[in-house]
C-alpha cells in the first residue's frame, strides 16, 4: 500500500468512527425551541416536532391513512399514527449490519399498496467475517408486523466497509423500482460492469430484471443497472414534469451532486469528480470528460447532501415545482446542516436557497405529505421528525 493510499485510508475510518453512534464531533447541538417562525425568500413558515426521541431515522414514508413509517439506523421500523410515536417498533423487519453508516436504510411503498400491502426496506446485510452489503427485502404491512418478508435482491457489493451503502428506493410512472448502491469507499467497484457498487439499478417489484434494462445482455455487465458511475447515493426523486430519476450523492472532500438518470449512462466516479481525497490530495485533475454524464448541479465545498423531494403541493404555492434536499454539515463543520431549496428556469438550476439554518441540525431526509406540508428526519440520537407549514 502506498502512503497516499495509507493516509486516505486512516482517513476514511476516522471519519467513519466519528459518524457512529451520534456522530461523534459531528453531532449538531440540540434543537432550539419549537415551534419557531422563519422568514425565507418568499415563504413565512413555521417549524415544529411531530415526533422526537428517534434513534438516527433514515427513511420516511406516508401511508394512505396520513400514519408515517419511519427507518432507525440501528434496524427499527416506527409507526407514527396522528402525531404519536408507537413505543414498539414494527416486527419482522431482517437483521441489519449496525455500525458507523449501515443499518435500517429507506423504506417505500408499492404503487399498489392498498390493494397488496407491500413495504419496502434497504437495508445493510451482514454476512460472514464481518462483511455486508446492500439489500432489498419486501414484505407485507400487517397491523404492527411485516410478514412474509424476503430478500427480493442483494447485492454483490460486500465489503468490510461501514460506510457508502446507497440505499435509496423509488418507483417510476410505470412502477419499476430503482435502488441506489454505495461503492463502499472502494471506488474501483463504480466503473465495474460486474460489480453492483457505485449503481442505480432498476428492477420490477419482485426484484427481477426488466427485459429492457440498458445492459442486459451486455457481457460483463449486471443485468440490474441502470446507471453507473456513482459514489455514495443518498437521494432519489422522480421529476414529477419529465417523469425522470434525480439522484444525488456524496463526492469525497468536495464534489456533491445532483444527477439527472439516464438509461446507461456513465456519471464518472471515480474518473471525475470536483472533490478530493479525504486527506487533501487529488483524486483526478480531471472534473469533466466528453464520453461521461456531467452532473446537473455539484458543491464544493460539500454540503452532505442527504434526501431529497419535488414540492408539487398547494400550501406552499411560491414553492411549487421546487426541488429540497437535506444537508447534514457544510464544509465539514459542525451544526450547519439545513434544507436546500432549488429553483429551476428552462431546467437550468437558477436558486439555492439554504432554509432552517437557525435548527442547526442533520437533515437526512425530505418528504411532501399527503398534507401539501414539508416533512423532515434528523439525523441525529436522540432524532426528531419535523413538520413545516405555512406561518399564519
Amino acid at each position: 500500500m502506498t502512503k497516499q493510499r495509507f493516509l486516505m485510508s486512516l482517513a476514511v475510518l476516522l471519519f467513519a468512527s466519528n459518524m457512529s453512534g451520534q456522530q461523534g464531533g459531528r453531532a449538531s447541538p440540540p434543537l432550539p425551541q419549537l415551534p419557531m417562525t422563519i422568514e425565507t425568500a418568499v415563504e413565512r413558515i413555521r417549524v415544529s416536532v411531530v415526533v422526537s426521541g428517534l434513534a438516527n431515522p433514515w427513511g420516511l414514508v406516508f401511508l394512505p391513512n396520513g400514519d408515517m413509517l419511519v427507518t432507525e439506523r440501528a434496524g427499527r421500523l416506527r409507526m407514527i399514527r396522528n402525531g404519536v410515536l408507537d413505543p414498539q417498533p414494527i416486527s419482522g423487519v431482517p437483521a441489519v449490519r449496525s455500525a458507523a453508516l449501515a443499518g435500517l436504510l429507506d423504506v417505500a411503498l408499492h404503487p399498489k399498496f392498498a390493494e397488496n400491502g407491500f413495504v419496502y426496506l434497504a437495508y445493510s446485510k451482514p454476512g460472514d467475517n464481518n462483511l455486508a452489503t446492500t439489500a432489498l427485502a419486501r414484505g407485507r404491512l400487517k397491523g404492527m408486523a411485516l410478514e412474509d418478508v424476503k430478500d427480493i435482491f442483494v447485492a454483490n457489493s460486500w465489503s468490510t466497509s461501514t460506510t457508502n451503502f446507497g440505499g435509496r428506493i423509488a418507483f417510476d410512472r410505470d412502477g419499476l423500482l430503482y435502488l441506489t448502491v454505495g461503492e463502499r469507499q472502494e471506488e474501483a467497484r463504480a466503473q465495474k460492469g460486474d460489480d453492483h457498487g457505485g449503481k442505480v439499478l432498476r428492477l420490477r417489484d419482485d426484484g427481477t430484471v426488466p427485459s429492457d434494462n440498458p445492459f442486459v445482455g451486455k457481457a460483463g455487465y449486471k443485468p440490474e443497472i441502470y446507471s453507473l458511475g456513482h459514489r455514495s447515493p443518498q437521494g432519489l426523486a422522480m421529476n414529477p414534469e419529465t417523469g425522470v430519476l434525480w439522484e444525488n450523492e456524496h463526492g469525497p472532500l468536495g464534489g456533491d451532486e445532483i444527477n439527472v438518470l439516464l438509461a446507461g449512462r456513465n456519471y464518472g466516479w471515480p474518473l471525475v469528480t470536483f472533490g478530493m481525497n479525504y486527506d487533501g490530495t487529488r483524486m483526478t485533475e480531471s472534473t469533466g470528460r466528453a464520453d461521461l454524464e456531467a452532473p446537473l448541479m455539484y458543491w464544493v465545498p460539500s454540503i452532505a447532501i442527504s434526501g431529497m423531494a419535488f414540492y408539487t403541493g398547494d400550501k406552499f404555492p411560491n414553492w411549487k415545482g421546487n426541488l429540497f434536499v437535506g444537508s447534514m454539515f457544510e464544509g465539514r463543520t459542525r451544526g450547519t446542516g439545513h434544507l436546500r431549496r432549488i429553483t429551476f428556469e428552462g431546467g437550468r438550476p437558477i436558486q439555492r436557497e439554504p432554509i432552517l439554518t437557525e435548527l442547526h441540525q442533520r437533515i437526512r431526509d425530505v418528504r411532501q405529505g399527503p398534507d401539501g406540508l414539508l416533512y423532515l428526519l434528523t439525523d441525529e440520537n436522540p432524532g426528531v421528525v419535523l413538520k413545516v407549514e405555512p406561518a399564519r
